[in-house]
This record gives C-alpha cells, sequence and structure tokens, in this order.
C-alpha cells in the first residue's frame, strides 16, 4: 500500500516526461525523462513514505548509519533516521559533501560516525553511479564499510552495473520502468 502511494506521488509531482530529450542530467547527458524526487522527499507525506520504505530496504543490512552526497540523499537520511527510531532502531543520518569544507573541521561528510561502521549510501535517483561513487570513497576514506547503495529510483542507465564493477551493489525502490 505505500509503495503504491509513493508510487502514485512520484508520477504526480517528481516524473516528467518529453517526446523529445530535453532534460539534462548531472552526467550530461539529455534525456527524455527527468525524476525531481525533491519534489516528494522535501514535503512531510513524501519524506515519511520514503523513509519508511528506505528504512525496510535497508534494514536486513544490519547497518549503523545512512547517508549520501548532498542534496538528494539528505531528505531520505534524515527521514529514514527518524522513522527508524520511532520504530525503536538507532540509524544515524550522515551527510556527504560535494567539497571538502575548507574551514573549521575540514570535513566532507557530516556525521556522527566511528571507523568500521556499516553505512549504506542512499541516492535519490541513480543513473550512470557517479554521486554514488562519491559518497562511497568518501565513506571508504573515513573507514567505513560500505554495504551497498540503496536509491528510491534507479534510471537504469548504467548505474547498476557501474557499481557492480567497483563491488558494490544496488538495491531500489522503484525501476524508471515501473514509474513509466
Amino acid at each position: 500500500m505505500d509503495k503504491e502511494e509513493l508510487k502514485k506521488l512520484i508520477r504526480e509531482r517528481a516524473l516528467k516526461v518529453s517526446k523529445e530529450p530535453i532534460f539534462r542530467l548531472s552526467s550530461g547527458k539529455l534525456s527524455r525523462y527527468y525524476v525531481d524526487l525533491k519534489s516528494v522527499t522535501f514535503e512531510p507525506k513524501g519524506a515519511f513514505l520514503v523513509g519508511k520504505l528506505m528504512y525496510y530496504l535497508v534494514k536486513p543490512f544490519k547497518v549503523k548509519a545512512v547517508g549520501g552526497l548532498t542534496l538528494g540523499a539528505d531528505p531520505i537520511a534524515y527521514s529514514l533516521s527518524l522513522y527508524a527510531y520511532l520504530n525503536g532502531d538507532y540509524l544515524k543520518p550522515f551527510v556527504v559533501r560535494k567539497e571538502k569544507k575548507e574551514h573549521g573541521t575540514k570535513r566532507k561528510v557530516e556525521g556522527i560516525l566511528e571507523r568500521g561502521e556499516r553505512v549504506a549510501v542512499l541516492e535519490d535517483v541513480i543513473t550512470t553511479g557517479s554521486s554514488s561513487l562519491k559518497a562511497v570513497k568518501a565513506c571508504k576514506e573515513l573507514g567505513l564499510e560500505v554495504v551497498g547503495v540503496f536509491a528510491v529510483v534507479d534510471r537504469q542507465e548504467g548505474g547498476e552495473e557501474r557499481l557492480r564493477e567497483e563491488g558494490l551493489r544496488l538495491y531500489s525502490l522503484f525501476k524508471l520502468k515501473e514509474l513509466l
């Protein structure tokens, strides 16, 4: 029920479809499809559904923390962490900056993390896997054990294969074809 409700929200608010490839993706590629998941994750009902469903996606991996590259992963990490807490579980959220902070603590990863902890890297939408791999690299540099990449939507454009080449698995709530 919750998954169908989230699918409906994504279709109504986040999925943009064009007859011609007019949407420029972060990879630079033009596409006929764009999924602006922030229009779902920045809204209370959408954030709740994403947090709940992503919690059950990562739960079997017994991670201690969840997060990913800012900005897409941020609301997912926070809502997932809050949902976990309300259900008697404790998963710490973290944020991976796009660039290392040049002042203060000079951290690239913000969160209460300890070397050796198992973490899940989150994505709102995965296309090529480049953003995920940046987040994975930052986590590994901190000595964290990355158990996999967990996305709300997999655009099915090579991200899963690229992650596999790096020894990682991709887990997603939806494939783009399910939303079309």
